[in-house]
C-alpha cells in the first residue's frame, strides 16, 4: 500500500458575493467567528476562514471583475468552489497528479494564503471538483 498524499481536507470554500453577509450569517447560525482574513491579490479575492475542527469554511468574494471566482459566480452564483486538501509535500502531490494523467492547472506550486504553498487540479481530472493542494 502507497502512503496517502492527502492528509487532511484544510478546507471547503464557499464563493460568496457579500463576504460580510456570509460572515455574520456564519457567525447568527452557527457561532462560527473569523480565524483569519486576508486579501489575496494575485488571485483577486478576498478571504475569511472560520474554524471547524482541524480545518477551515473559506468564505471566498472576488475583489476585481477578472478574478477566476468573479467569473465563477458570473456563471454558476454563489456555492461551493473547491476543496483544499493537506498535503505534506505540495510540489510532490502536484507531480503525482500529473504523473497519474491529472490535469493540473498550477504547473508549479505557489504562494497561498496564511503563509502556505499550495496548487490547483482542474476539475475535469477530479470528477468535477476544483481540488487546491495546501502544504503548511
Amino acid at each position: 500500500m502507497t502512503t496517502p498524499l492527502l492528509t487532511e481536507i484544510d478546507h471547503v470554500a464557499i464563493a460568496v458575493r457579500d463576504l460580510e453577509a456570509a460572515i455574520a450569517w456564519y457567525r447568527v447560525t452557527f457561532g462560527a467567528d473569523v480565524a483569519h482574513r486576508e486579501i489575496v491579490d494575485h488571485d483577486g479575492v478576498e478571504e475569511a476562514l472560520l474554524v471547524v475542527a482541524d480545518s477551515f469554511i473559506q468564505l471566498v468574494a472576488a475583489t476585481r471583475d477578472d478574478s477566476p471566482v468573479a467569473r465563477y459566480l458570473e456563471r454558476r452564483g454563489e456555492g461551493l468552489h473547491h476543496v483544499g486538501y493537506r498535503v505534506a509535500d505540495c510540489a510532490a502531490a502536484l507531480q503525482a497528479v500529473k504523473d497519474r494523467g491529472g490535469r493540473a492547472i498550477d504547473e508549479h506550486p505557489r504562494p497561498g494564503s496564511r503563509g502556505t504553498t499550495v496548487a490547483f487540479v482542474h476539475p475535469s481530472a477530479a470528477f468535477g471538483t476544483l481540488i487546491e493542494l495546501v502544504q503548511e
